[in-house]
């Protein structure tokens, strides 16, 4: 059978705990992969994947919604009359409301900083999860498949005295049975010539 080693990404890119989720975010796409192992000196603590990073991502607030104080009701000039079409009636609630949120050149343009973005104020070991699913190199393609489907994951840590190897995704097992070598080939001999209409020899 097929065993890890043979298709194990041995470059593997790794990621520190106490990078940021964005940075982490940044890694993700830059090498075009859905997670990583997170790794303190030669010592795996946990996994990373883009679930995670986007899960967190989902339950933090948006962009602040700050603006400049608005005036006092009192110092407002009256409100011209309009025409029907002129412009949408949403213009109401985005001059009119002190907290309709910052425009949207405000917000490009202040991305990068952490007032503005979340992300940048949590890191990976927040997020990680600490539960790494790890099997030998000597390990068959069939029983990284297996365990991945048990545990709901998508790449098993390819491990040996602690030290890690490779990394092996449900992408490199699929692409090993697309092009059949993930096979289990067993040899069957037909030796009905050596048996009478009775099944004796």
């Amino acid at each position: 059978m097929l065993t890890l080693r043979e298709i194990m990404t041995r470059d593997v890119v790794t990621i520190p705990p106490e990078l940021s989720v964005r940075a982490a975010m940044d890694v993700l796409a830059t090498h075009h992969i859905s997670g990583a192992p997170v790794v303190v000196g030669d010592d795996v603590v946990g996994v990373v994947s883009a679930t995670d990073l986007l899960d967190l991502a989902r339950s933090l607030p948006g962009v602040p919604t700050a603006r400049p104080v608005q005036e006092e009701p009192g110092a407002w000039e009256p409100a011209e009359e309009e025409m029907e079409g002129d412009e949408p009636p949403s213009a109401y609630f985005t001059e009119m409301w002190p907290d309709a949120g910052a425009e949207l050149e405000e917000r490009f343009a202040e991305t990068r900083t952490p007032e503005w973005d979340p992300l940048e104020e949590h890191v990976v070991s927040e997020v990680m999860s600490r539960r790494v699913c790890s099997l030998p190199p000597s390990a068959t393609v069939t029983a990284a498949a297996d365990a991945m489907r048990r545990l709901g994951i998508h790449r098993v840590l390819v491990t040996q005295a602690g030290r890690l190897l490779g990394v092996v995704t449900a992408h490199d097992v699929a692409k090993a049975v697309a092009e059949g070598r993930a096979v289990e080939r067993r040899l069957h001999f037909d030796a009905s010539d050596r048996f009478d209409e009775r099944g004796w020899q």
